[in-house]
């Protein structure tokens, strides 16, 4: 599927090659194609080669291509099922490997993995004629090195764990290479310096751009261009009224959100940004760190934008029914929880629904005239269900028609009809295509209003149900003498999509397909599902339509298998492509397919609604990769990179760790203050945390860390100190499930000093929660009253706040200052059931140790000087009430304890009932 490099990508892969870098290329110009030609290189027990920042279906697809290829050697995946003590050997053995990072950063911490092999051996001659064919003279002293590929790499900031393994991997090695792919652009046009940053992290000199306008990529391209049919369908008026309305109201909603917030850039609040899919991430990169001081009316505002973008989502990407019915949704879910920031009072607001309702169904003037009243009610239903139906079908779908009959017309001409792939934006709109091809666009409309809008009238919408059944069981004996219908292929999809409430969907990323969808459409969706069409593809995720020719409909986003679409489009080698929505990795990918297949005939049709918010974020999306990459271009121009920045010499900083122990002390006393042999400073941490940034973080700060699996805490920083790291969110959830408590319990019995580190995120307000939010009363459901109780519960528990993980690390290399280093062994062999409690002055058991912090008198400030006097509880009460006074230091706690002790309670005896006779 992978086939032979382009002329541009072999140009991309040799530069590449020749060097370590930052490779960044336009989105679906082939950016898998070249790290796979990597892939084939280092797959051979000679190399070792680890590839990070790939998740799991991407790692089946390159395993799965490799394989189609002929690669013995395949790679191969360590992941948590893999035994520790299995893992050296399978780094041994060489190729390539997918390493989880939490794993990868403990190996390396271990020497599990021989970074000091990482280094295989085979000339550039040998590799350039395995891949291309050729032969080119080479010196036999160039050497092949292996090392580590970076997937994503503009993800790639100091504190992640992939940033800590490069630093990690290159104070071990010194030869072998560090080579980095990203196609997001976009992704370093925010921020000072961002480029330049992720190259420090990722230990490279050199940048590569390879944008779509590149002469060498553009001669390419265009030389086997593929024929394109744009179709620039036109909105209906009334879809024309409604998304002016919309862009109405979110003009006045970033109107008045500038009012209240004067420090936002102007430039990113623009209308046209507010189209495009990184504005919530703007918008949150802006608010977030003072969410908790803004009022109630900027929190509206902010919400009612994402609203408002998801209704232009719907406008042009379903059709009437749907979008009425989330309009309607809408206006009852602001009724109940009144959320809204008043842009439903707004003439705009009024207008928008006037249209949209007139694109579903037109009431009579008579029947508007009714009066509603106590007597009148029977009249208003009536009225209600004599609704005429207007049902306005969707522009796009006439377009598609078209298209679909000129495809049809021209395969007939044809002795070997071409077949056809139609690609829609989610799953859903698949869905509704498939059945608008099928049963046409009366049956599906109606058969969506029934099930939504017209569900209040049942006796209406039963009747107009038994029509439509039996124009469906028509149209399928129509379909079934013609052309062979066919059903979505479900074969490992037979369950229903569960439906999303309002505030789910809203609260799903724009990036992602939005979905709202009743039970009675996913039962509209499973009835269509009876016949299945089985066809010999890979993906699950396409609706198929023809067999003869081959036509099938596919999801652009929103499938489990980022290359779904890929092997679909390489399977089907479809001659006719149908955009039915634009989106602009898919149609670079489909200009180098094209490139790829000189002799084979491609057409696409490209429908676009002309003058819509849908062709300005097509536009828009191109013109920031454009800007983008300019901007990396004008970087890349004045960019000053020091000559140890690969870190091969010991000379980069950024390898240097601050070695000074934090327990290091100066004693004049011992050869006149001169140097002494110092231990490193360390700290024990537990498995689980390597999933977040601090470990990295203490690693840079000169700290050894030793990775071990710990029962109690989460790092230890001294023999007495404990500590257990809580975000937010898992404060939260500790304190509601009582974990917590149990965790400060573990801690205060078995180490002197137990700490609970509360960390924020930097991206989010330092607050636990608003001051509005504060009570006067303790209350059980509150934070701060369970905080508060768990103070009161552990007097020796200490709480840490910390802004961020940066704090944090300066914060543990100061309570290490002057302080002995912990045993891994001891903390490891510390567990919930241990029978010791650890003190100063010895080991006690914790049975009567509690006990005896629960008895009248005795507190954390005076039982350790009864604990040195008394052996057990059986001595405490053999001492009289001056020896207690004079052990405890106070004649009031003493008293209590020696009456506890030796006082008679006077406990009534149970009374017996007497059987009745």
């Amino acid at each position: 599927m992978a086939g032979p490099l382009l002329e541009y990508e072999t140009e991309i892969f040799l530069s590449l090659f020749g060097s370590d870098g930052l490779l960044v290329v336009a989105e679906g110009m082939g950016l898998d194609r070249i790290l796979l030609q990597f892939m084939r290189v280092y797959s051979e027990k000679d190399s070792l080669v680890l590839l990070l920042n790939t998740t799991t279906p991407e790692q089946e697809y390159f395993t799965e291509q490799l394989k189609m290829e002929g690669v013995t050697h395949l790679p191969r995946t360590v992941t948590s099922d893999v035994q520790s003590s299995e893992r050296y050997s399978v780094y041994t053995e060489g190729g390539v490997l997918f390493v989880t990072s939490r794993i990868l950063v403990v190996d390396f911490l271990l020497d599990r993995i021989p970074a000091h092999l990482i280094s295989g051996r085979g000339t550039v001659a040998d590799i350039v004629t395995l891949i291309f064919g050729v032969f080119i003279s080479c010196s036999v002293s160039d050497l092949l090195h292996s090392g580590i590929l970076v997937y994503r790499a503009h993800k790639i900031i100091e504190s992640c764990q992939e940033a800590f393994i490069l630093r990690l991997f290159r104070q071990k090695n010194k030869t072998g290479f560090i080579k980095a792919f990203t196609d997001k652009a976009t992704a370093f046009s925010t921020g000072f310096c961002q480029v330049e940053r992720v190259m420090r992290n990722l230990f490279v000199k050199k940048l590569f751009l390879w944008p779509r306008f590149q002469a060498s990529v553009n001669t390419v391209l265009e030389k086997h261009k593929p024929e394109v049919v744009e179709l620039h369908v036109s909105l209906t008026p009334a879809m024309r009224a409604i998304q002016s309305s919309i862009l109405d109201v979110m003009s006045a909603c970033l109107k008045e959100l500038k009012r209240y917030n004067p420090t936002l850039e102007v430039e990113d609040l623009s209308l046209e940004n507010t189209l495009g899919n990184a504005f919530e991430k703007t918008i949150r990169h802006y608010l977030d760190p003072l969410w908790h001081q803004l009022g109630a009316k900027t929190k509206a505002l902010v919400h009612d934008l994402k609203v408002l973008r998801v209704l232009l989502l719907y406008l042009t990407q379903y059709d009437c029914v749907t979008f009425l019915n989330l309009l309607e949704s809408l206006r009852s879910s602001q009724k109940i929880f009144s959320t809204n920031s008043g842009w439903l009072f707004l003439d705009s607001s009024t207008s928008m629904f006037v249209n949209a309702r007139s694109r579903v169904y037109h009431i009579p003037e008579n029947k508007k005239k009714l009066k509603v009243g106590a007597e009148e009610q029977k009249s208003s239903a009536a009225a209600e269900i004599k609704r005429e139906l207007v049902l306005e079908k969707s522009p796009k779908w006439e377009a598609l028609t078209e298209v679909l009959e000129e495809i049809e017309k021209e395969n007939k001409s044809c002795e070997e009809p071409g077949r056809v792939l139609i690609c829609a934006s989610d799953d859903r709109t698949c869905a509704q295509l498939q059945q608008y091809i099928r049963h046409g666009s009366d049956w599906l409309l109606q058969r969506l209003y029934v099930r939504t809008i017209g569900k209040r009238d049942s006796s209406a919408a039963a009747a107009l149900e038994v029509d439509l059944f039996k124009k469906g069981k028509a149209a399928l004996k129509k379909g079934a003498k013609g052309k062979e219908p066919a059903q979505k292929k479900r074969a490992t999809k037979t369950k229903s999509r569960p439906s999303l409430t309002l505030t789910q969907m809203m609260g799903k990323e724009e990036a992602e397909p939005v979905e709202m969808r009743s039970s009675d459409e996913d039962c509209l969706m499973e009835e269509e599902e009876e016949e299945q069409m089985k066809l010999d593809l890979s993906s699950d995720a396409y609706y198929g339509i023809l067999k003869e020719p081959l036509t099938v409909i596919h999801p652009l986003k929103g499938c489990s298998d980022p290359h779904s679409l890929t092997r679909v489009l390489h399977e089907v080698e479809p001659s006719f492509v149908v955009l039915y929505d634009a989106e602009l990795s898919f149609v670079r990918q489909l200009e180098v397919y094209k490139a790829m297949r000189p002799g084979k005939p491609l057409r696409v049709y490209f429908l676009i609604y002309g003058g819509s918010t849908e062709e300005q974020k097509y536009l828009t999306a191109l013109s920031k990769e454009k800007k983008a990459f300019e901007h990396l271009i004008r970087e890349k121009a004045t960019m000053v990179i020091p000559e140890e920045r690969e870190g091969r010499e010991d000379t980069n900083l950024d390898l240097a760790r601050n070695l000074e122990p934090a327990n290091a002390t100066t004693n004049s006393h011992k050869a006149g203050g001169q140097e002494q042999p110092k231990e490193p400073s360390r700290v024990i941490v537990d498995m689980r945390e390597f999933r977040s940034e601090l470990p990295s973080l203490l690693h840079r700060r000169g700290l050894d860390i030793e990775p071990v699996t710990l029962e109690v805490g989460d790092y230890i920083l001294t023999p007495d100190t404990c500590v257990e790291r809580k975000s937010v969110s898992d404060l939260i959830g500790s304190l509601q499930s009582g974990r917590l408590y149990s965790q400060c319990l573990s801690m205060t019995r078995y180490y002197r000093k137990p700490v609970l580190l509360i960390e924020f995120d930097p991206a989010k307000p330092f607050s636990l929660m608003a001051r509005s939010d504060f009570r006067h009363e303790i209350s059980s459901n509150d934070v701060s009253s369970k905080l508060t109780l768990l103070t009161l519960h552990f007097p020796r528990l200490r709480i840490l706040w910390c802004p961020s993980p940066h704090a944090t690390a300066e914060l543990f290399l100061e309570l290490k200052r002057g302080r002995a280093e912990p045993d891994a062994a001891a903390a490891q062999a510390i567990t919930a059931e241990s029978d010791t409690v650890a003190e100063s002055a010895g080991l006690y058991n914790p049975g009567p140790y509690d006990f005896l912090l629960k008895m009248p008198g005795v507190n954390v400030k005076n039982y350790r000087a009864l604990i040195k006097h008394a052996d057990s509880l059986a001595d405490i009460a053999k001492l009289s009430q001056d020896e207690l006074a004079e052990i405890l230091g106070n004649t009031n706690n003493a008293k209590l304890l020696f009456e506890f002790m030796h006082n008679v309670a006077d406990v009534p005896a149970p009374v017996q009932k007497r059987k009745q006779t």
